[in-house]
């Protein structure tokens, strides 16, 4: 059994995935075919809907979709997500900061980078391990990778500085 927050066009619903789907703690019962890659055939409470995936952003977790020619917009965030949030870990790289920090104590097992190196929003860093998870931590803006003050196998603590972006 898997949850999620959901937030749909800023509306956020509560989603469990498992034997019998709940929406908002309501079951969910629904047939979907999908067609073409992207393309599905929905029928829920006797009524036919037509749904496409516009376009993916997975470092964002956004989801554009076109349900019946209306577009949506998803946000879909897992336990995993709200506590790297709760920590600060989704503030990493934020336009205008000069510095990666680890959002978490861990220890890093790889360096994705290098110095000099042009970066794009959503560009892996690092990968460091903390409590018992592989955590990638992403660019979120663009910028030029100033010095990479970790290496592999480096213990850091939280909020130690482990990238400077210029």
């Amino acid at each position: 059994m898997s949850t999620y927050k959901v937030k749909v066009n800023n509306r956020e619903i509560s989603v469990v995935l498992g034997k019998t789907p709940m929406l908002d703690g309501q079951p969910f019962e629904a047939d979907t075919l999908e067609y073409q890659k992207g393309r599905f055939h929905i029928l829920h409470n006797n009524k036919s809907y037509t749904a496409e995936v516009l376009d993916q952003a997975p470092a964002d977790r956004s989801i554009r979709i076109r349900v019946n020619n209306t577009d949506y917009n998803l946000t879909v965030l897992d336990r995993y997500d709200e506590l790297l949030q709760a920590m600060g870990m989704d503030a990493v790289g934020r336009k205008g900061a000069d510095n990666v920090k680890a959002p978490m104590p861990g220890l890093v097992l790889k360096v994705m980078i290098e110095p000099g190196q042009s970066i794009q929003k959503g560009d892996a860093l690092v990968v460091l391990e903390a409590m018992k998870m592989e955590n990638i931590l992403k660019a979120t803006s663009d910028g030029v990778v100033k010095k990479i003050l970790v290496h592999t196998g480096d213990k850091v603590e939280k909020n130690q500085v482990m990238i400077s972006l210029v």
